[in-house]
């Protein structure tokens, strides 16, 4: 209004009315910048804010405010099926805690590389993590404001391939011109020149901005959806670099972009040309910007040389940041769970592969969790029998979670740990497909034959869930103590769980078999069972009492 007013009052006076404007004009950036400040501020308290409740909620054992992974879910894949990786209720959301989804799919991918080197390292990183509440959570809230409609695949894509097209001159011409328009603007205030003058500088102005409009809106355009990217990553970024870490996993990962000229400033360099760029919005303000400062050629320019200057490190500030969101969900476990213990790192001359004291079962409340006891020597495999509903599916689950936790770095739920890193391998479940027109028994040789095959390539831990489960009893008995036969010719280790007796036969013949169980007490005809893990062969099935029970039989 008070502009307005200037205007209206003073309209004979063209000079007044133009510093009026000028000095308004300023005095609305200004503002919209606070204000835009501290919207942001707000934005963050609120979303740290909803990162606790949603860890109070999974304190309480409700996890559905984290996203479950089920798009990752992998029937083929050595493992991830069988455990229950993904999911509703799963591990990975017990997990996750990733703000970004470059983040959960970096997180995904470390639970499904099976890569168990470096376990020091990453004990260590988690173990700092863990501490840095802070600045973790700090992180987390800037990353929920990065906007999802571009990834960092397009953004790196579109870098990389990106072709100028302003010319060098563009680098010196638009600091002449503005020099040249301030002459020409006080020669008009002074009474030198006239108004047509002016007008003419005007146009000449226009005219070589015009000259590469259309490209120039192209870029425009492209560039303002990145916008609010580039400001969250920049900050994200800061976050990092301005951290003190210590541990040496952290340290490289931070060193691609902890660089010279820092990466934070040179995102900010970015952001603000893209914010001078957006002046062009403004249709009385993009006139007189680009008549008298060629505003559309030098922020064009800017633009292009960063993109040629930045193109090759793009990718390694989004690897970081994606790593780096990743790692926090492993740190925020550690830091939750103060009962879980680090394993001690077995080197390969070691007797044992694992040996845990009292482990559970991450995913199960303490209420009902039953402790058990475990050791496995290299190249011993255990045959464990038991009926049904004991503990034997739970108890290979718990096995192949501590083994992905230890490779993962991450402490496990257990007393106390010893482990030898190895790789893991499944076959607990069979996924009848048919679309591929392959039978259950067929699908189940063939994943059989899988782990055959990758047990002969490398040390693998084997974890199988009855053998041969699609054929008949005289047939799968036999079947299955040929392939156990044949594995023992591996180097590998593990766990057969079964309910075929006869393969407890076995530990008689070879030293590297063991037989353990999970066993029911049938008393009073009332069925309990312990859970319980203990050396032998299983002496009660259930599945007849069952049946008989639920008046089935």
């Amino acid at each position: 209004m008070a502009t307005l007013f200037s205007v209206y009052w003073f309209w004979g006076s063209a000079r007044f009315v133009i510093g009026t404007i000028i000095v308004f004009i300023i005095l609305f950036l200004v503002l919209v910048t606070r204000h835009q400040k501290i919207v942001d501020q707000k934005t963050i308290l609120l979303n740290i804010i909803t990162i606790n409740q949603n860890e109070i909620q999974a304190l309480n054992g409700d996890y559905s405010a984290f996203a479950d992974g089920e798009n990752y879910t992998d029937p083929t894949h050595e493992f991830s099926h069988d455990i229950d990786l993904f999911g509703l209720r799963s591990f990975f959301q017990f997990l996750n805690r990733t703000a970004l989804k470059e983040g959960e799919q970096k997180l995904a991918n470390l639970l499904t590389s099976n890569d168990h080197d470096h376990i020091h390292q990453k004990q260590k990183a988690i173990q700092e993590l863990a501490k840095k509440v802070d600045y973790r959570q700090s992180f987390s809230a800037e990353a929920m404001r990065v906007e999802t409609q571009t990834s960092t695949k397009e953004i790196h894509d579109w870098v990389s391939s990106y072709k100028t097209f302003v010319p060098k001159i563009m680098r010196w011409l638009p600091t002449v011109f503005s020099v040249l328009s301030l002459v020409v603007i006080s020669l008009y205030f002074f009474d030198v020149i006239k108004v047509m003058q002016l007008l003419l500088w005007m146009f000449i102005g226009l005219i070589i901005v015009g000259f590469y409009v259309k490209k120039t809106t192209k870029l425009y355009q492209d560039i303002s959806r990145m916008q609010s990217f580039f400001q969250s990553y920049q900050k994200l970024i800061s976050d990092i670099e301005n951290e003190n870490f210590e541990s040496q996993l952290l340290k490289d990962l931070q060193s691609n972009i902890k660089s010279t000229p820092k990466a934070s400033e040179r995102l900010r360099k970015i952001n603000r040309a893209i914010d001078g760029f957006e002046q062009r919005n403004n249709l009385l303000l993009g006139l007189f910007l680009n008549a008298f400062l060629l505003w559309d050629a030098k922020y064009t320019y800017i633009i292009e040389q960063w993109i040629i200057n930045n193109k090759t490190d793009v990718s390694n500030w989004f690897y970081s940041i994606a790593e780096f969101d990743a790692y926090h969900s492993l740190a925020n476990l550690a830091y939750n769970k103060t009962t879980y213990n680090y394993p001690e790192i077995l080197d390969e001359k070691s007797e044992f592969v694992i040996k845990s004291q009292k482990a559970v079962h991450p995913l199960l409340d303490e209420g009902i969790a039953v402790k058990n006891d475990f050791k496995i020597s290299s190249q011993e495999f255990l045959i464990v029998t038991g009926a049904n509903m004991a503990g034997k599916s739970t108890f290979l689950r718990t096995l192949s979670l501590q083994i992905l936790m230890s490779n993962l770095g991450l402490p496990v739920r257990a007393e106390s740990s010893e482990y030898r890193p190895i790789k893991l391998i499944t076959s607990m479940r069979t996924s009848d497909s048919l679309m591929d027109e392959s039978s259950y028994f067929y699908a189940e040789l063939s994943r059989l034959k899988y782990i055959i095959d990758h047990s002969e390539k490398d040390d693998y831990f084997i974890i199988l869930d009855e053998i041969l489960k699609g054929t008949n009893s005289k047939d799968k008995a036999e079947g299955s103590k040929k392939y156990v036969e044949r594995l023992l010719k591996t180097s590998s280790h593990g766990v057969i769980a079964t309910h075929d007796l006869s393969l407890c036969t076995l530990e008689n013949e070879h030293q590297e078999i063991s037989n353990y169980h999970f066993d029911a007490d049938i008393t009073n005809d009332n069925l309990t069972f312990d859970y319980k893990l203990k050396s032998g062969i299983c002496e009660n099935m259930n599945a007849s009492f069952l049946m008989k029970k639920m008046n089935i039989v």
